[in-house]
Protein backbone atom coordinates (compact mmCIF):
# COMPACT_ATOMS: atom_id res chain seq x y z
CA UNK A 1 0.00 0.00 0.00
CA UNK A 2 1.23 3.58 -0.98
CA UNK A 3 2.00 5.68 1.94
CA UNK A 4 0.93 9.41 1.18
CA UNK A 5 1.67 12.28 3.32
CA UNK A 6 0.20 15.75 3.32
CA UNK A 7 1.70 19.33 3.98
CA UNK A 8 0.09 20.34 6.97
CA UNK A 9 0.47 24.36 6.82
CA UNK A 10 0.01 26.48 9.84
CA UNK A 11 -0.92 30.76 9.04
CA UNK A 12 0.08 32.83 11.31
CA UNK A 13 -0.46 36.96 11.19
CA UNK A 14 -2.27 39.92 12.81
CA UNK A 15 -5.61 40.33 12.17
CA UNK A 16 -6.57 43.30 9.38
CA UNK A 17 -4.20 43.28 5.96
CA UNK A 18 -2.13 40.57 7.55
CA UNK A 19 -4.94 38.08 7.68
CA UNK A 20 -6.35 39.01 4.30
CA UNK A 21 -2.91 38.80 2.75
CA UNK A 22 -2.32 35.03 3.87
CA UNK A 23 -6.04 34.61 3.16
CA UNK A 24 -5.37 35.66 -0.43
CA UNK A 25 -3.18 32.60 -0.79
CA UNK A 26 -5.94 30.07 -0.59
CA UNK A 27 -5.41 28.56 -4.01
CA UNK A 28 -2.66 27.57 -1.93
CA UNK A 29 -3.69 26.10 1.06
CA UNK A 30 -7.19 25.69 0.17
CA UNK A 31 -6.73 21.82 -0.53
CA UNK A 32 -4.15 21.32 2.69
CA UNK A 33 -4.77 20.55 6.32
CA UNK A 34 -3.90 23.76 8.30
CA UNK A 35 -4.61 26.10 11.24
CA UNK A 36 -4.65 29.58 11.61
CA UNK A 37 -2.86 31.75 14.39
CA UNK A 38 -4.33 35.23 14.64
CA UNK A 39 -6.40 37.41 16.69
CA UNK A 40 -9.40 36.88 18.09
CA UNK A 41 -11.06 39.80 16.60
CA UNK A 42 -14.38 40.02 14.52
CA UNK A 43 -12.63 40.49 11.08
CA UNK A 44 -10.65 37.19 11.88
CA UNK A 45 -13.64 35.31 13.04
CA UNK A 46 -15.89 36.33 9.86
CA UNK A 47 -12.86 35.41 7.43
CA UNK A 48 -11.95 32.14 9.08
CA UNK A 49 -15.81 31.08 10.17
CA UNK A 50 -15.37 27.12 9.71
CA UNK A 51 -11.55 26.98 10.01
CA UNK A 52 -8.83 25.83 12.77
CA UNK A 53 -7.93 28.97 14.72
CA UNK A 54 -6.24 29.47 17.41
CA UNK A 55 -6.39 33.02 19.53
CA UNK A 56 -2.72 34.97 19.81
CA UNK A 57 -2.14 37.79 22.20
CA UNK A 58 -2.88 41.50 21.42
CA UNK A 59 -1.88 44.48 20.74
CA UNK A 60 1.81 42.72 19.89
CA UNK A 61 3.73 45.78 18.09
CA UNK A 62 6.42 46.23 20.32
CA UNK A 63 5.21 44.69 23.02
CA UNK A 64 7.97 42.45 25.20
CA UNK A 65 4.25 41.31 27.09
CA UNK A 66 2.81 40.12 23.90
CA UNK A 67 6.12 38.64 22.95
CA UNK A 68 6.51 35.95 25.72
CA UNK A 69 2.89 35.38 25.72
CA UNK A 70 2.61 34.66 22.11
CA UNK A 71 5.58 32.74 22.51
CA UNK A 72 4.09 30.56 25.49
CA UNK A 73 1.18 29.86 22.84
CA UNK A 74 4.02 28.67 20.13
CA UNK A 75 5.41 26.25 22.51
CA UNK A 76 2.24 24.79 23.24
CA UNK A 77 0.26 24.72 19.69
CA UNK A 78 3.31 24.09 17.26
CA UNK A 79 4.34 20.63 19.20
CA UNK A 80 0.28 19.76 19.32
CA UNK A 81 -0.20 20.77 15.78
CA UNK A 82 2.93 19.56 14.41
CA UNK A 83 3.13 21.99 11.04
CA UNK A 84 5.30 21.00 7.81
CA UNK A 85 4.91 24.70 7.30
CA UNK A 86 4.72 27.82 8.70
CA UNK A 87 3.63 30.99 6.47
CA UNK A 88 3.51 34.64 7.49
CA UNK A 89 2.87 38.20 6.45
CA UNK A 90 3.51 39.86 9.89
CA UNK A 91 3.21 41.26 11.72
CA UNK A 92 4.48 40.62 15.60
CA UNK A 93 2.78 37.17 16.20
CA UNK A 94 5.34 35.11 13.33
CA UNK A 95 8.47 36.11 15.52
CA UNK A 96 7.96 33.60 18.31
CA UNK A 97 5.84 30.69 15.67
CA UNK A 98 8.81 30.95 13.25
CA UNK A 99 11.92 30.49 16.17
CA UNK A 100 9.59 27.80 17.46
CA UNK A 101 8.52 26.27 13.98
CA UNK A 102 11.97 25.92 13.23
CA UNK A 103 13.07 23.95 16.64
CA UNK A 104 10.38 21.28 15.83
CA UNK A 105 11.29 21.22 11.92
CA UNK A 106 8.92 23.42 10.42
CA UNK A 107 9.81 24.99 7.29
CA UNK A 108 9.36 28.49 6.73
CA UNK A 109 7.74 31.12 4.35
CA UNK A 110 7.91 35.02 5.27
CA UNK A 111 6.40 37.32 2.80
CA UNK A 112 7.22 40.76 3.00
CA UNK A 113 4.33 42.93 3.02
CA UNK A 114 2.54 45.07 -0.03
CA UNK A 115 3.05 48.55 1.02
CA UNK A 116 7.03 47.91 2.36
CA UNK A 117 8.55 49.37 -1.24
CA UNK A 118 12.20 49.92 0.09
CA UNK A 119 12.00 49.69 4.12
CA UNK A 120 11.73 46.57 6.08
CA UNK A 121 9.13 45.64 9.05
CA UNK A 122 9.96 44.94 12.14
CA UNK A 123 9.07 41.49 12.19
CA UNK A 124 10.25 40.94 8.75
CA UNK A 125 14.14 41.77 9.79
CA UNK A 126 13.54 38.88 13.20
CA UNK A 127 12.43 36.52 10.94
CA UNK A 128 14.89 37.05 8.05
CA UNK A 129 17.07 34.47 9.28
CA UNK A 130 15.05 31.56 10.01
CA UNK A 131 12.66 31.84 6.61
CA UNK A 132 13.98 29.54 4.35
CA UNK A 133 11.85 31.49 1.89
CA UNK A 134 11.50 34.84 1.55
CA UNK A 135 9.20 36.75 -0.62
CA UNK A 136 9.44 40.23 -1.30
CA UNK A 137 6.20 42.26 -3.73
CA UNK A 138 9.23 44.49 -4.97
CA UNK A 139 12.41 44.34 -6.75
CA UNK A 140 13.30 47.34 -4.84
CA UNK A 141 13.28 45.29 -1.57
CA UNK A 142 15.94 42.25 -2.62
CA UNK A 143 18.52 45.33 -1.64
CA UNK A 144 17.17 45.24 2.12
CA UNK A 145 16.52 41.00 1.88
CA UNK A 146 19.62 39.83 -0.67
CA UNK A 147 18.21 36.38 -0.61
CA UNK A 148 14.49 37.27 -1.03
CA UNK A 149 12.56 36.08 -4.37
CA UNK A 150 10.41 38.81 -5.49
CA UNK A 151 6.99 37.23 -7.30
CA UNK A 152 5.32 40.41 -7.44
CA UNK A 153 1.54 41.69 -6.12
CA UNK A 154 -0.43 38.92 -4.15
CA UNK A 155 -2.99 41.80 -4.68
Amino acid sequence: MEKTSKLKVCLVGSSGGHLTHLYMLKPFWQDKERFWVTFDKEDARSLLKGEKMYPCYYPSNRSIKALIINTWKALKIIPKEKPDLIISSGAAPAIPFFYIGKLFGAKTIYIEVFDRIDAPTIAGKICYPVADRFIVEWEEMKKVYPKAINLGSIF
